[in-house]
């Protein structure tokens, strides 16, 4: 029996195995005898993952420290976006603070060539509120960012971006949607933590997502957010999309 057909033909077996073999030499045998095989082999750890590509790589480490994001919530958050580009809208993100993956959002937008405005959301001045009994994080958290340096690690320039693409609305949610009734959205990443900034960010993306159209929460499955899976459950509950959680701890939702 060959070794790569072992987890199909004889699941008991490897599980045996396994239980006898230290990981870290399971692990290195695996490496060493199936999947140096297989092309793009440096990207199995142990099965294929597409952000560990090097080029993938490259953009992960040039916004690491401004995102919270690991690669695999940045590929992710790309890969939706991209399914997203053809569909009627403009592009936002709900939660900003250093400006991570707003860079990765802007520099696939040029990357692509698609003529959309990506509107970033974010007090930039950490939190201002917290509901004890929803959340379970402290007035001031992510406070360590500001306007200034985002729009420069964003854009790579000082003050508003000089192609035009990001547009940054400071201030806090809802009241910073304020002017913008008419927007039609195609991608939305929602990155808010907070239960009633969740919603109230739905309330205003939702009704402006075009059908097809994909929202991306980060928080749904942190223990530390709690009250973010219930915003979500909560706005979506009756309507006729359901949210799809991934074990990055993000959950999608595809817009009908």
């Amino acid at each position: 029996m060959k070794l790569a057909t072992l987890k199909v033909n004889a699941s008991d077996k490897v599980a045996v195995l396994k239980s006898l073999v230290p990981p870290l030499l399971w692990k290195a045998a695996y490496r060493a005898l199936v999947i140096k095989r297989i092309a793009n082999h440096y990207a199995y750890d142990p099965h294929y993952a597409p952000w560990l590509e090097p080029a993938f790589v490259a953009r992960a480490e040039a916004v690491k420290g401004n995102t919270g994001l690991t690669p695999q919530s940045l590929y992710t958050l790309v890969h939706f976006l991209e399914q997203s580009l053809q569909i009627e809208g403009d592009v936002v993100e709900c939660g900003v603070w250093r400006g991570g993956s707003a860079k990765v959002l802007r520099e696939t937008l040029i990357d692509r060539g698609a003529a959309k405005t990506l509107y970033l959301f974010d007090s930039f001045a950490g939190m201002a509120e917290v509901d004890s009994e929803s959340d379970r994080h402290d007035v001031g958290d992510f406070q360590d960012t500001s306007l200034d340096h985002v729009q420069a690690f964003v854009s790579g320039a000082a003050g508003e971006d000089p192609r035009g693409i990001a547009v940054f609305k400071p201030g806090w949610i809802p009241e910073s949607f304020a002017g913008m009734d008419d927007v039609k959205l195609c991608f939305a990443h929602i990155d808010l933590d907070l239960h009633k900034s969740i919603l109230d960010a739905l309330a205003f993306i939702y009704s402006r997502l075009s059908s097809g159209g994909a929202i991306v929460f980060d928080d749904y499955g942190f223990a530390s957010c709690p009250g973010a899976r219930k915003a979500v459950d909560d706005f979506f509950a009756g309507k006729p999309e359901k949210p799809f959680v991934l074990s990055t701890a993000q959950a999608i939702v595809i817009k009908r």
